[in-house]
């Protein structure tokens, strides 16, 4: 165990080796906070599987959601399974599959089109049309670097991810107004959605401007984020068509289980489809 010990050139090294199995720019940023967090915690202890159960425990008293921490825990097990560390694999919580969505986490489609119109009037133009785009197609914040000029021109996004590869529709609207926005920015091919220096929106940033609508829009701050757009995608999108296999193809999902978590309904639809069965004489 004396070598089992956590230091700065070992997270780099383990950062160098998730960029080079090519991970999304999200994910590489999320397991680096997770290990260092979990770093932190064991100053420079050496690590064993007692030390990662007590990290844990400390997750959940804390008040880590159950399935935030089980999240943390992949992400460091990942890491200690790269250095070779073995024996400190945990186990993860036990969590009970989700039967109702918590309404107040929802963000429903007046709530977007507030903050939509609200953009759109306090002059944030690229918010808005932003918001749009991720509503409209289901795609992550991570994906939005392959909304191009190109893609708009042709109706159609590759989406080139996680060694996968898809391709989603862009509603002939949805061009004409990226293509239009493209156009008052002078920008002729690549990227649209770009920051004043050239650059692509970080997560952060896209999430940051999301949150500044809130207040104004009048709508809970709680239910506003970008991964929220992409589940009012998924909800709209399966009840015009009913095909979870069809959604789960567009929204990019390996497996239909973590597409039917985009489904699961509220305690109040749940509610009014009992209702409607009309079973009590």
């Amino acid at each position: 165990m004396k070598n089992h010990i956590i230091n700065s050139s070992r997270i780099q090294e383990y950062a160098r080796q998730l960029q080079a199995e090519e991970r999304a720019s999200g994910t590489v940023e999320k397991y680096l906070r997770d290990v260092g967090a979990f770093a932190a915690f064991a100053e420079g202890q050496p690590v064993d599987k007692a030390l990662v159960a007590a990290w844990k425990e400390q997750l959940v008293s804390q008040g880590y959601a159950p399935r935030t921490v089980n999240s943390m825990l992949a992400a460091v097990h990942g890491f200690l399974a790269f250095l070779g560390f073995t024996g400190c694999k945990v186990k993860y919580l036990k969590i009970q599959r989700r039967v109702f969505r918590e309404t107040g986490r929802e963000l429903d489609k007046g709530d977007y089109e507030k903050l939509v119109a609200m953009a759109e009037s306090r002059g944030r133009h690229r918010l808005a049309l932003l918001m749009e785009t991720i509503c409209t197609t289901g795609i992550r914040v991570s994906e939005v670097q392959y909304i191009t000029v190109e893609a708009a021109r042709r109706g159609e996004a590759e989406i080139r991810l996680k060694g996968k590869i898809r391709n989603i529709i862009l509603p002939k609207k949805l061009c004409r107004k990226l293509l239009n926005y493209a156009g008052k920015q002078k920008t002729a091919s690549g990227e649209i959605f770009l920051t004043k220096s050239g650059k692509g929106l970080s997560r952060r940033q896209i999430w940051a401007e999301m949150k500044s609508l809130c207040r104004h829009a009048g709508v809970d701050a709680a239910k506003v984020f970008p991964h929220n757009l992409r589940h009012l995608f998924a909800r709209v999108f399966y009840k015009s068509c009913r095909d979870i296999v069809r959604l789960a193809d567009v929204l990019g999902h390996s497996s239909i289980e973590t597409t039917r978590i985009y489904l699961v309904t509220t305690v109040a639809e749940y509610t009014r489809q009992m209702e409607r069965l009309g079973l009590v004489c």
